[in-house]
């Protein structure tokens, strides 16, 4: 299954691990974000998780993501 084209795109890199940060349609043109951790594992194989969050909940979790960032600092 073909994966849809990012409208948006933004790379982090941290180490061996990557991540990818996308905004995406849907067939249904419901827009999602999309945050993929790709990394290398010990045995120099890739992993790869993938989150998608879709639209009705972007705010909540912006909101968690600023919340956690901020307890973090």
């Amino acid at each position: 299954m073909p994966q849809p084209e990012a409208l948006y795109t933004t790379m982090v890199r941290s180490g061996r691990t990557t991540y990818f940060v996308d905004v995406k349609e849907a067939k249904n043109g419901s827009k999602y974000l999309s945050i993929c951790e790709s990394k290398v594992n010990g045995e120099q194989k890739k992993e790869r998780i993938t989150v998608r969050v879709f639209a009705e909940a972007i705010e909540q979790f912006k909101q968690a993501i600023n919340d956690a960032s901020a307890a973090a600092a």
